[in-house]
C-alpha cells in the first residue's frame, strides 16, 4: 500500500505540474510578496505625514483647509483595512485605489501651498521630510507597477487552457488589479475631423493699372 500511495502521490504530482498547478502556485505567491511590498511603501508615506503637517503648521498655520484636508485623507486611509484578502474584491480594491488616489492629491496640494511660504522651504526639517516623500512616491509607484505586472502574469495563467482547470479545480479566481485613474479618457479615441476644408475665397482681382500723371513740360 506505501509504494501504491507513493506512486499514486507522484502521478497525480506530474498531472498537476502539467496543468499548470505549479505555475499558479508560483504566480500567486508574487502576487502576494508584490501586494506586501505596496502597502508596505503606502504605509511608509502615512508615517512621514503626522510630522509633516506639524512642520506646515508651525509656518502656515492659516491654511488650516489644506492641512485639514491631509489629515482627513489620512484617516480615510486608515480606515480601510488592506488585507491580502482585499486583493480579491474588485469593489474593496477601488474603494482603497480611491482613498490612497485622495491622500496623493491633498499631499500635492499641500506642496503647492508651501511654495508661498520661503522660510518653510527653507526649514531643515521641512526639507528631509520633503525628500522622504518624494522618495517614497517613487517606492510607491515602482512598487505598484511590479504588482501590476504580477496580477496581468497570474491572471493570465489561471484563465489559459488547461491551467484554467486547475485553478477551477481549486479555487483560485482572478484578483483585482489597479487601474488607471484617467482610463476613460485614453481610452477615447481622438476626435479626428473628416469634414473637407473649407473652399478658400477666389482671388481678388489684381487692382486696375493706374497711368501716372502727365506731367508739365519743363519752359
Amino acid at each position: 500500500m506505501g509504494k501504491l500511495a507513493l506512486a499514486v502521490g507522484l502521478l497525480a504530482g506530474l498531472l498537476l505540474s502539467g496543468c499548470g498547478y505549479n505555475n499558479i502556485q508560483s504566480t500567486d505567491e508574487q502576487t502576494k510578496a508584490g501586494w506586501s511590498e505596496v502597502l508596505n511603501q503606502y504605509q511608509r508615506r502615512a508615517d512621514l505625514i503626522p510630522n509633516l503637517v506639524k512642520t506646515v503648521q508651525g509656518y502656515a498655520a492659516q491654511e488650516q483647509t489644506v492641512l485639514l484636508g491631509v489629515t482627513q485623507a489620512r484617516a480615510k486611509v486608515g480606515s480601510i483595512q488592506a488585507t491580502p484578502e482585499l486583493v480579491n474584491d474588485p469593489a474593496a480594491m477601488a474603494k482603497f485605489q480611491a482613498a490612497q488616489g485622495e491622500l496623493t492629491s491633498a499631499l500635492s496640494r499641500l506642496l503647492v501651498v508651501t511654495e508661498n511660504y520661503p522660510q518653510l522651504k527653507s526649514d531643515q526639517n521641512f526639507r528631509d521630510l520633503q525628500a522622504q516623500l518624494e522618495g517614497t512616491e517613487n517606492r510607491i509607484t515602482v512598487a505598484r507597477n511590479r504588482y501590476i505586472q504580477a496580477v496581468q502574469t497570474y491572471n493570465l495563467a489561471i484563465r489559459s487552457f488547461p491551467s484554467n482547470l486547475t485553478a477551477m479545480m481549486f479555487g483560485y479566481k482572478t484578483k483585482a488589479n489597479f487601474g488607471v485613474e484617467n482610463e476613460a479618457a485614453i481610452s477615447k479615441p481622438p476626435a479626428v475631423d473628416f469634414s473637407p476644408p473649407p473652399a478658400s475665397a477666389p482671388a481678388a482681382p489684381p487692382p486696375p493699372a493706374t497711368t501716372p500723371p502727365a506731367t508739365a513740360p519743363a519752359h
